[in-house]
């Protein structure tokens, strides 16, 4: 892989996390509704999980 791919699949994984993590104070904070919250972490989790396993080697886990 070539280092700009491995580049775009992180932001596109960390952006997945963000979707994860910043709703969830949304909905804390009453400003999301449920629903979307549930929408935007499941969108969130297939953009980690379909991007992150082609970048991180078992060596970067400790």
């Amino acid at each position: 892989m070539t280092s700009t791919g491995k580049r775009i699949l992180q932001a596109i994984s960390f952006a997945g996390l963000g979707l994860s993590i910043v709703p969830a104070f949304l909905v804390f904070g009453g400003l999301l509704s449920k629903e979307m919250y549930f929408h935007l972490m499941n969108v969130g989790m297939l953009m980690w999980f379909g991007t992150a396993v082609f970048w991180i080697r078992k060596d970067h886990l400790g």
